[in-house]
C-alpha cells in the first residue's frame, strides 16, 4: 500500500488569506498546507478520500493519473469543492466515477453540484457521478473498506480503515464502538486542528490521548491550522506521532 498526503491544512488553508503570522510566513515548505486530503494506492486500485479545492493542483504535484474511486468523510466546503475535477477520470473511462460517503454527504452533493445530475445539453465539461451511500464495510475489487463513524462537532462523518491504515480527520468525538473499528491498526491518521479547545474538531492535547488509546505503531496528525509550527510541534511529540505535510509519502 502506498499513501500520499494531497493536503494537510484546515479549512482556510495555510498561508490563511491576510495573514502575515509566523507560520503563514515560514519559509519551511512543511508548513504550507492545502486543505486535507489523502491518495491510497492498493492493489491495483488508487483512491482518493475527499476532494478539496486545491484537487487539481495536489493530483499533479503528485503525478497521480488515475482515480478510481472517491470516499467522502462528510459534505463540509474544503472536503468536496475540488468534486468538479474528477470529471477527467469519468472521461477517460467512459463510466460513472464511483464516490462512497455517509448518506447525508451525498444528499448534499447531489443539491451543491445539481447541474451534474440535471439533463442538459452535451458539452459542458459535467462529471459523470455514482453515488452510493455506505454504512457497512464493502468490498472494492479484493480491497475491503471500512467506514469508521465519528461525531464532528455534532455531525456524524466518517474515517475510513484500509487494511492496517486508518484516516479520521474532521472528529471530535470517537464513539466507543469504533475503537473496537480501530483495533489493531498500524499507521492512523488523526484530527489535531490547533493547541487550544474547539468545537468540531480534537485539539493537540485531546488528539495525543486519542493516538495514545487508539495504539496504533505510528499515528500522523492532520487538518492542522496556523496555529501549529510544523519543526517546533514535532520537537514536543513523543516519537510514535508526527505532524503530516503536503507531499508526505507512506509505504506500508
Amino acid at each position: 500500500m502506498k499513501i500520499r498526503f494531497l493536503g494537510t491544512g484546515t479549512s482556510h488553508g495555510i498561508p490563511v488569506i491576510g495573514c502575515h503570522c509566523v507560520v503563514c510566513r515560514s519559509k519551511d515548505p512543511k508548513d504550507k498546507r492545502s486543505r486535507a486530503s489523502v491518495y491510497i494506492h492498493t492493489k491495483g486500485l488508487d483512491f482518493l478520500i475527499d476532494a478539496g479545492p486545491e484537487l487539481r493542483r495536489q493530483l499533479l504535484a503528485a503525478k497521480i493519473d488515475n482515480l478510481d474511486v472517491l470516499l467522502l468523510t462528510h459534505a463540509h466546503a474544503d472536503h468536496i469543492a475540488g468534486l468538479d475535477d474528477v470529471r477527467i477520470f469519468s472521461e477517460r473511462q467512459a463510466r460513472d466515477f464511483p464516490i462512497f460517503g455517509p448518506r447525508s454527504a451525498l444528499r448534499q452533493v447531489r443539491q451543491r453540484f445539481d447541474y451534474v445530475f440535471c439533463n442538459t445539453q452535451k458539452g459542458g465539461g459535467k462529471p459523470r457521478l455514482a453515488l452510493h451511500p455506505v454504512q457497512h464495510p464493502f468490498h472494492l475489487g479484493q480491497v475491503r473498506v471500512v467506514p469508521i463513524p465519528l461525531w464532528h462537532g455534532k455531525l456524524r462523518v466518517y474515517g475510513y480503515r484500509i487494511k492496517d491504515f486508518a484516516y479520521c480527520t474532521d472528529v471530535s468525538r470517537i464513539p466507543e464502538a469504533s475503537y473496537k473499528l480501530l483495533r489493531g491498526v498500524k499507521v492512523l491518521v488523526l484530527d489535531a486542528l490547533r493547541p487550544l479547545p474547539h468545537e468540531t474538531h480534537f485539539n493537540l492535547e485531546q488528539a495525543l490521548t486519542e493516538a495514545k488509546r487508539i495504539g496504533a505503531k505510528q499515528t500522523y496528525l492532520t487538518h492542522m491550522c496556523h496555529l501549529l509550527k510544523h519543526a517546533e510541534t514535532e520537537k514536543q511529540l513523543p516519537r510514535a506521532v508526527r505532524l503530516a505535510y503536503d507531499g508526505l509519502e507512506l509505504e506500508l
